[in-house]
């Protein structure tokens, strides 16, 4: 067990000192999602000019919610793992693992992981530069069970977004190209996944509907429990299915990963 620790720590490390390569970009990525931020600022600011609540809920309290999703997309989001993984198999950089004693998921699981240590570091600089102006706007939750709850639901969202991506980037055995999977994917998570607009403004039928798919569970529900959008009853139902969601994808990759391999050739040496 220790071994098995050792080797995949390596791995985290070797994923964190390439990821910090690439730092400037991820801290420009940051910075303009503080652009974002201003363009939700002022559209929800015009439309809480005719209401003071919207959905039962105030400017400041949906301005929080989207502070802290753009903290979950840079801490828990998945980037561009999946066209990594495409250009690994498509290119034959996949065969090295396969000669190994490495499991192909835990390695790239830990090289997510270490990518999101630097992002999610990364965003906080941008976000304590605009804190003085944020401060008054920000209005957080005082229940300390929504941060014991929300860790849990924030682990189990990155392991979702990781596990479709890895999904995806497995399709690449079948198909040359998976960017059309892809967007198509991107397009459902920002409509289904809250965010582009809190999904509790939805009709309560498409709302109730939105809960029993995945991208509910990637990017909403841990920032709906850590600002108060969902009350405490409705947080353990959420995190059972969002469990069993994990665990359908789980076997998906799996079964994926082991019908790829019967069609993966390697050549050359």
């Amino acid at each position: 067990m220790l071994a098995v620790v050792l080797k995949y720590r390596q791995a985290f490390l070797i994923g964190l000192q390439s990821n910090l390569v690439y730092r400037w970009n991820f801290a420009v990525r940051g910075f303009f999602s503080l652009f974002r931020l201003a363009v939700v600022f002022l559209l929800w600011r015009a439309a809480y000019a005719s209401a003071p609540h919207i959905g039962g809920f105030d400017f400041a309290q949906t301005l929080t919610y989207f502070i802290v999703l753009i903290l979950l997309q840079f801490f828990i989001g998945a980037f561009n793992e999946d066209y990594q993984i495409s250009e690994e198999i498509r290119n034959g950089l996949i065969n090295q693992f396969l000669l190994k004693p490495i499991n192909y998921f835990l390695y790239r699981l830990t090289i997510f992981a270490s990518a999101r240590v630097v992002s999610g570091a990364l965003i906080l600089v941008p976000l304590l530069v605009c804190l003085p102006f944020l401060r008054h706007a920000i209005v957080l939750p005082h229940e300390f069970w929504r941060v014991g709850l929300g860790l849990p639901a924030m682990a189990m969202a990155a392991l979702i977004q990781f596990t479709i991506a890895y999904c995806f980037g497995m399709l690449t055995f079948w198909f040359l190209e998976i960017q059309g999977f892809v967007i198509l994917s991107m397009a459902f998570e920002s409509i289904l996944g809250g965010q582009l607009f809190p999904l509790d403004l939805l009709p309560p039928r498409i709302f109730h509907a939105a809960q029993f798919l995945p991208f509910y569970y990637q990017m909403y529900f841990p920032a709906a429990i850590l600002t108060g959008r969902i009350a405490r009853e409705a947080v353990a139902p959420g995190l059972t299915l969002q469990a069993a969601w994990l665990a359908i994808l789980l076997g998906v990759a799996q079964l994926l990963w082991r019908r790829g391999l019967r069609r993966h050739t390697a050549v050359g040496g």
